[in-house]
């Protein structure tokens, strides 16, 4: 026979998953050890399974825990997003929005702002902005929105388009004096080159449509574009990066174009999101926000 769960305790585990120790579950629930404790082992004993192996030292899920965490965890986040979309239809724009992004130019110059802005129009939003470069979940609601460079494949996403990204290959004056430039991509291999995370390099020539692919091998590797930006106007290596990270560089001679004709493929940036029929107000008002004003940011 089925017995009665307490959906109390399904979170007190929920919490002490994601807390990783009762002392700090505990905190987290403002209750006590022995009553999160005590909620568990109330869980475990009604379904009749064990769902997480404490040690004096360390706690980890059993395969059935996995499981029941992963369900109910989904579950949670359908019950909180019904609570927050019941209580803001009957009250102001409010509530958090959750944001990752990519960092340096884009997060630091464009996003950041075009955020200030969505925040002082709207002073009950909160807004968590992170920019982190790894790969998020929005599917478990880990985050509202993404920003994003490169093509994206996720059906249950959408990505709307802010702009494509002109991407230049650069070199500083004082590089090219020592080492000269390249007259092809396929001599890169043997020029000092300062890459992020892409390692393989693809131009296309804008005379013959020709395509070249490079593999590159970085004598500084970086995933930070300010960071990669600044040795190579130390004269460090030959970079790959979007024309709208040294705007002002370009201007001042502090880097040059090292091709004529061969030029990477732009990157498009995309707003990515979460299908949802029924969003939150606040989460609807960012969206039209950022596609609308975008551009503007960016150009500034």
């Amino acid at each position: 026979m089925r017995k009665e769960v307490n959906y109390a305790d399904i979170n007190s585990f929920l919490v002490l998953v994601e807390e990783g120790s009762f002392t700090n579950a505990a905190d987290k629930l403002q209750c006590s050890r022995s009553q999160v404790s005590k909620q568990l082992s109330q869980l475990e004993a009604n379904l009749g399974v064990s769902l997480l192996v404490r040690t004096t030292r360390t706690q980890h899920l059993t395969p059935s825990g996995q499981v029941f965490y992963a369900q109910c965890k989904r579950a949670f986040i359908v019950i909180d997003k019904a609570i927050d979309n019941t209580i803001e239809a009957t009250s102001r724009l409010s509530g958090e929005i959750k944001i990752n992004c990519v960092g340096g130019f884009i997060g630091e110059n464009i996003v950041g702002p075009l955020v200030a802005d969505f925040m002082q129009q709207h002073p009950e939003v909160t807004v968590n902005l992170d920019f982190s470069s790894r790969r998020v979940d929005l599917i478990a609601g880990e985050f509202d929105f993404v920003f994003r460079m490169g093509e994206l494949t996720d059906s249950a996403l959408i990505a709307r388009k802010l702009m494509d990204l002109t991407i230049g290959t650069y070199a500083s004056p004082e590089y090219i004096e020592l080492y000269g430039k390249p007259e092809h991509p396929k001599n890169l291999i043997t020029h000092k080159c300062i890459t992020g995370s892409m390692k393989t390099w693809m131009f296309t020539n804008t005379q013959t449509l020709k395509t070249q692919e490079v593999n590159i091998k970085g004598d500084l590797t970086c995933k930070n574009g300010r960071v990669m930006l600044c040795s190579a106007i130390r004269g460090n290596g030959i970079i790959r990066i979007p024309e709208i990270y040294c705007t002002t560089e370009i201007n001042e001679g502090k880097l040059l174009p090292v091709f004529d004709h061969w030029q990477p493929r732009p990157s498009p940036l995309y707003l990515v999101y979460l299908q949802d029929k029924h969003p939150p107000s606040r989460v609807t008002a960012f969206k039209e926000f950022a596609l609308n004003n975008f551009t503007h940011y960016a150009t500034c």
